[in-house]
């Protein structure tokens, strides 16, 4: 054979290591470049600390953190007073029957779609949800002045009504009664208002100091915005009578302070859903403006549905007109739209005749059992002879009592008798029931006599 001229097989066995050694080559580049991309991958170069590590441990919320606390608690007499959700007589959640009758409506009606909703939500909600707040007859909505938006429950409403005002009024000055409900500064704040408080809460008289409040709203500078809760006062149970309301509202109208009112609690405080209304319809009446924040948390048990609006009565169909398309542009950057469910249970409810005269029975049950539970934790009170005068508990009204009992002695009856509320001495009458009332009156009574 010439050395020239290569066999068949030889030629065969040449040209398959020639796909051989380019296979090697191939396998070591890749090899290579594998390593090279473990070498400089993101997250390779981070052999210590993370990115976060600079992040401090938030603190738990005074609220939630209170039932946090309870669960951890492997007591059998533990007692969780912190959180204001309503409770049965057995300590149970509620689901009110009304309510489940509408979820079962909504479930068999098969032309119901998930489609999502306009920014300002159902618009049927939004109708009735202003009638329910204002009024049948409301003056405001029958001449259109009324915008009402859909929103997440009370919190979102106020978050969203606040917005709007930090964009568009003058005044980025809101007043606060102290005390109030915890959120409420936080919402304000990081919506861009600037929070000051007036004086409302007399803790010697745990009532009312209505003549601080007078003072410090007529010292607020004109055009100032000011939150009202339109009833059952939270953390206290402290409402202004009738005639304080109609001293308020000339007051605020004589300075042109523009309110706004959170209504988490209509119907829940006295059982009836106009005469918890009747503050903010005061102020609708006159043809002045204001902000109405509306949760259907408490009074239909929806908590965790989120269900709520934001009404602003203008003086003008235009200038609410107007208001709505604004709402809009905050609304959408922030949760887009509302969701479906929970509104659509409300509307359920108040559209038909039937059914909300069967919700306005069992609000009136809720009600009548957190009145109740004042009248029986009063009694035992009195009863162990217990120091110091409890009637403010029977005069409170809503879901919660301000005890008057002090941060040390809370914490003596956490410690010794497993009841768990916020540390200013409010405790959620809704939690409380006929068995648990003598454990909470001794735990009240061991406190007062031992820790002062």
């Amino acid at each position: 054979m010439r050395p020239e001229f290569a066999s068949p097989s030889s030629s065969s066995s040449s040209s398959a290591d020639r796909r051989l050694n380019a296979l090697v080559r191939h396998l070591a580049t890749a090899s290579m470049v594998s390593q090279t991309a473990v070498a400089f991958s993101p997250t390779s170069g981070f052999h210590g600390d993370s990115v976060f590590s600079h992040v401090v441990r938030a603190p738990e919320d005074p609220i939630l953190g209170v039932t946090v606390a309870y669960n951890k608690d492997p007591s059998p007499v533990k007692l969780n007073l912190g959180v204001g959700a309503y409770r049965t007589e057995e300590g149970k959640p509620l689901v009110l029957n009304v309510v489940r009758k509408a979820e079962q409506m909504l479930l068999n009606d098969k032309s119901r779609v998930k489609e999502y909703l306009p920014i300002v939500g159902i618009a049927e909600f939004n109708k009735l949800s202003a009638k329910l707040i204002f009024g049948a007859d409301s003056p405001a909505i029958r001449e259109n002045r009324v915008t009402t938006v859909q929103c997440l429950s009370g919190t979102g409403s106020l978050r969203v009504g606040a917005e709007f005002l930090a964009r568009h009024y003058h005044q980025k000055t809101i007043y606060i009664p102290q005390p109030t409900w915890g959120n409420h500064p936080k919402v304000f704040t990081l919506a861009g208002l600037s929070v000051k408080t007036y004086r409302y809460y007399d803790p010697t008289t745990r009532g009312m100091n209505f003549q601080g409040l007078l003072e410090d709203l007529g010292s607020a500078p004109s055009g100032s915005i000011v939150l009202l809760h339109a009833c059952a006062h939270n953390p206290t149970g402290v409402d202004p009578t009738l005639q304080q309301w109609e001293q308020i509202r000339q007051l605020m109208r004589s300075k042109a302070l523009l309110p706004f009112f959170d209504s988490a609690y209509q119907g829940f405080a006295s059982g009836n859903l106009d005469e918890d209304a009747q503050s903010i319809r005061m102020f609708v009446a006159d043809g002045g403006e204001c902000f109405v924040a509306q949760s259907y948390a408490k009074n239909m048990g929806l908590y965790g549905e989120r269900v709520g609006a934001l009404s602003v009565v203008c003086r003008a169909a235009d200038v609410a007109s107007k208001v709505e398309s604004q709402l809009k542009l905050v609304i959408r950057p922030m949760f887009s739209n509302p969701p479906i469910h929970g509104a659509s249970i409300v509307v359920t409810i108040l559209k038909d005749s039937n059914m909300f005269n069967e919700w306005t029975i069992e609000l009136k049950a809720m009600a009548d059992r957190i009145i109740s539970m004042r009248k029986q934790l009063f009694d035992a009170l009195r009863a162990r002879g217990t120091p110091g005068d409890w009637s403010h508990i029977i005069k409170q009204i809503g879901m919660f009592t301000f005890t008057g009992l002090n941060s040390k002695q809370v914490e003596f009856m956490t410690r010794e008798y497993h009841i768990y509320m916020t540390s200013d001495g409010r405790i959620s009458m809704a939690g409380l029931s006929s068995k648990t009332v003598p454990h909470l009156a001794d735990a009240i009574h061991a406190a007062v006599t031992r820790m002062t």
